[in-house]
């Protein structure tokens, strides 16, 4: 019995994994498969919580990818998507305010600030680029959350490519940490953070995608 449970915490972790498990792609070789048909109109960033004071590792990681692909030429925009879900701050204002703080023109920054999961991240983003008429698309963020994210892409068709952060391109980057202004990315009065809103069950149910009030044309779309 022993030696059943830790097989299968192993069995487990080792699914889980994104680095080491033998099972899903690499971060290297999707990133390759993907990178056909260049430029993309829009690289798809979902947001992360910020505390008020800077950016977090994960954050810094997604923003500097974001502005990788945008200086080689990879992307010709970004969308940036969060609202303020576990702080006051929305979240893509934030990932914005940093990215133009870094060089990337104003003008080719989008903000998506309803999402509150990363599928929502996916799925409200995936309709802002295409009312900007933006029609080739990818996900561009770190490897974990591309594989949580890339079955529910799949479950519903949507077109959108997947570009996992390459992690020895951005460590090398030489950046100076960025001052910057947090208080425009502030929401109102009225906020409360998710936890304070929503039960476990109903967060839990917009984690898996079940909280979209999906369309018509989602529906006939979803595989």
């Amino acid at each position: 019995m022993k030696y059943t449970l830790t097989i299968c915490f192993l069995l487990i972790f080792f699914n889980c994994c994104t680095v080491i498990n033998p099972i899903r792609k690499s971060p290297f070789t999707t990133f390759h498969a993907n990178i056909h048909n260049l430029p993309f109109d829009a690289i798809i960033v979902p947001g992360v919580p910020y505390n008020g004071k800077k950016w977090g590792d994960i954050m810094r990681y997604r923003i500097l990818w974001s502005k990788f692909l945008f200086e080689k030429g990879y992307t010709k925009n970004i969308i940036f998507s969060g609202a303020a879900v576990h702080s006051p701050y929305i979240e893509s204002k934030i990932m914005a305010i940093y990215s133009e703080a870094l060089g990337i023109p104003k003008t080719n920054i989008y903000t998506e600030e309803k999402a509150e999961h990363s599928t929502e991240n996916i799925y409200y983003s995936y309709y802002l680029a295409k009312k900007n008429g933006f029609n080739n698309i990818a996900l561009a963020t770190d490897p974990y959350q591309t594989n949580n994210l890339r079955k529910y892409m799949i479950k519903y068709n949507f077109d959108i490519k997947i570009l996992p952060i390459q992690y020895d391109s951005v460590v090398i980057m030489k950046i100076s940490e960025p001052v910057i202004d947090f208080s425009s990315a502030m929401a109102n009065e009225s906020y409360k953070s998710l936890e304070n809103r929503e039960s476990f069950f109903k967060r839990l149910r917009g984690t898996m995608g079940k909280n979209i009030p999906y369309t018509e044309e989602d529906k006939q779309r979803k595989k």
